[in-house]
């Protein structure tokens, strides 16, 4: 019989998912167990975003390229997990505000306001705002990653390029342009959009492409109205406790769209 250890560099289950330091990642600075269900909520979350990140790039890439058709897949994926992570929600509001209130203090002014990753997809759908690379000055990493999405074009950009090298004619300034703003709502990309939208047997792939970005929209609508009502029903009108102003501010998020004129165009079909 042979006793001899098991070959390390075989491989496991606990190994391949490197289980050790994931369930090490959890340090509460409390022994309260709400703290516990707090740490591993936005933790996932984070998980979830840096596959969204991933999924985004990839689609990004696929239009550049005119392979419209393999984009579909990566953005249904981003889509089915923004509705994962809004279900979180309901998770977190099983904590009560009693409960919450007993750790909040350990918290200091930390705040997913400051996760670089949730700027990050936001950058890569095109919600450029170059004020939240500040508070990524101690993590360079983080900080060069975010600066890259911002000075990129985003998703929406390269959808509009799509639509150029199909045929349509848009200004030069949609074009070439500081990747850094913000995109401006543009009547031309909307009028573009409507054609698309009204002969959808012609332009088929981008009809869908367009779909699948409004899934992501209203993904992230949905993400945003359900953490206003969970912040709410946990800390009512607070300040959050990375300085806004809690549920006022989230509140104003929710109207946010990455792709305006692919919801302006339905008033007039």
């Amino acid at each position: 019989m042979n006793d001899a250890p098991a070959d390390a560099a075989i491989m496991t289950y606990a190994r391949y998912l490197a289980l050790d330091n994931l369930l090490d990642c959890q340090h509460p600075q409390s022994d309260l167990d709400d703290e516990m269900l707090f740490i591993i909520i936005h933790q996932t979350k984070e998980l979830w975003l840096k596959q969204i990140i991933r999924e985004l790039q990839l689609a990004r890439a696929q239009i550049r390229n005119d392979a419209l058709v393999p984009a579909y897949k990566a953005l249904a994926r981003v889509s089915r997990i923004q509705a994962v992570m809004t279900l979180s929600w309901d998770v977190l509001s099983t904590m009560t505000p009693s409960e919450y209130t007993r750790f909040r203090h350990v918290l200091g002014p930390s705040s997913g306001f400051q996760s670089d990753q949730f700027r990050t997809v936001e950058y890569l759908l095109g919600l450029k705002a170059g004020a939240f690379l500040k508070y990524q000055e101690d993590r360079p990493h983080a900080h060069a990653a975010m600066t890259e999405a911002l000075v990129s074009p985003s998703i929406w950009d390269d959808a509009i390029a799509a639509l150029a090298r199909a045929g349509f004619d848009l200004p030069s300034a949609l074009l070439v342009r500081d990747w850094s703003a913000p995109h401006i709502f543009s009547p031309e990309v909307e009028g573009a959009f409507l054609h698309v939208y009204r002969n959808p047997d012609q332009y088929w792939e981008l009809y869908q492409l367009a779909e699948k970005l409004v899934d992501l929209d209203d993904a992230m609508a949905t993400w945003r109205h359900k953490h206003v009502l969970t912040v709410e029903r946990i800390i009512g009108g607070k300040t959050g406790t990375g300085g806004t102003s809690g549920v006022t501010y989230l509140s104003s998020t929710v109207g946010k769209r990455a792709f305006p004129e692919l919801w302006s165009l339905r008033t007039q079909l």
